[in-house]
């Protein structure tokens, strides 16, 4: 399939996805852009916000439109690694240890409060998101494919959370925020057909072969110097910035300018502008980005974007 075509495809995927969201969710379509363009980047997924806002509800559903295998990983401080991967068991009928896969076998996991994990199965489910297999008794094992993380995390206030480092943090391509719906939103919700009832009736839009053969078209959208250099021109003004401790990375960098190779193909074309990296400059670098004395990264990113000028 030539190249156009390929990108006029991902543009018609994302809207058969993001009219299955929005027939179970209540959440406005900029704020599931990130999550799509993360899908077919091959990129994993930190949400944040308060309890009871769909999080849970919103990887079903995005599992069940890719006809793909859910799991849901609750973290707690007593979760071990094998908990989360898998382990030999031993069977006493058979006489013999059988591996025993964990829930990171699937399609799309949900890893609820992951920093109320300890460090090492954190980082067990870090390793796993990097490499997309895992070591079980010394064997190696491939994870599903597609394989896609959504992760969430508590405010560092509540009680019984830990700090998730920096390096685990960039582990995810992109970082969405979740707040209450708007209030006619929420009051169709209250007045409307329950969301379960909703998914449970949702089908297909997107095969996970078809999703496959688009993650590896994204790979090859082009990116010209112009626009590679003005990345390098904002991570650069992420480090310089009087408010920031620690700016963006190389690694952050890339990632930004992977998640808009997928923005672009996913808006029809094979090659990316600044909009695409302007439009996922903050769920892509945000949380890359560490500030002084509790100033806001989203706000430092939005004064650095401003002073930087845009390729034409």
């Amino acid at each position: 399939m030539a190249r156009t075509e390929t990108a006029v495809d991902a543009r018609a995927c994302r809207e058969a996805l993001l009219a299955n969201l929005a027939h179970v969710l209540a959440m406005p379509q900029a704020t599931l852009a990130p999550v799509i363009a993360a899908l077919f980047a091959g990129g994993h997924v930190l949400l944040e916000g308060p309890p009871g806002i769909g999080k849970t509800l919103l990887a079903r559903t995005l599992a069940r439109s890719i006809d793909g295998v859910f799991r849901r990983i609750q973290f707690t401080n007593d979760l071990m690694p094998a908990d989360v991967v898998g382990a030999a068991v031993w069977r006493q009928d058979l006489g013999r240890f059988v591996l025993q896969r964990g829930p990171l076998f699937a399609n799309v996991v949900i890893a609820d409060e992951i920093n109320r994990s300890s460090p090492r199965t954190l980082s067990c489910l870090l390793e796993a998101m990097e490499a997309g297999s895992v070591s079980i008794e010394g064997r190696t094992m491939e994870l599903g494919r597609p394989f896609l993380v959504l992760a969430t995390r508590n405010p560092i206030e509540f009680h019984g959370t830990y700090p998730v480092p920096e390096a685990a943090l960039d582990r995810f391509l992109v970082r969405v925020e979740l707040g209450y719906p708007p209030s006619d939103d929420e009051l169709g919700l209250y007045l409307g057909v329950e969301p379960e009832s909703r998914l449970a009736d949702l089908q297909p839009v997107v095969g996970r072969e078809d999703l496959l053969r688009l993650q590896a078209a994204t790979a090859a959208v082009h990116v010209s110097e112009p626009i590679a250099a003005y990345a390098l021109r904002v991570a650069q003004a992420t480090r310089a910035h009087a408010d920031v401790q620690l700016g963006a990375s190389p690694r952050a960098a890339m990632a930004w300018l992977r998640a808009a190779r997928a923005n672009a193909l996913l808006d029809g074309r094979d090659h990316v502008v600044p909009d695409d990296l302007k439009a996922l400059a903050v769920p892509a670098l945000a949380h890359r980005v560490f500030a002084r004395g509790g100033a806001d990264a989203t706000a430092i990113l939005q004064d650095v974007l401003r002073g930087v000028d845009v390729p034409l």
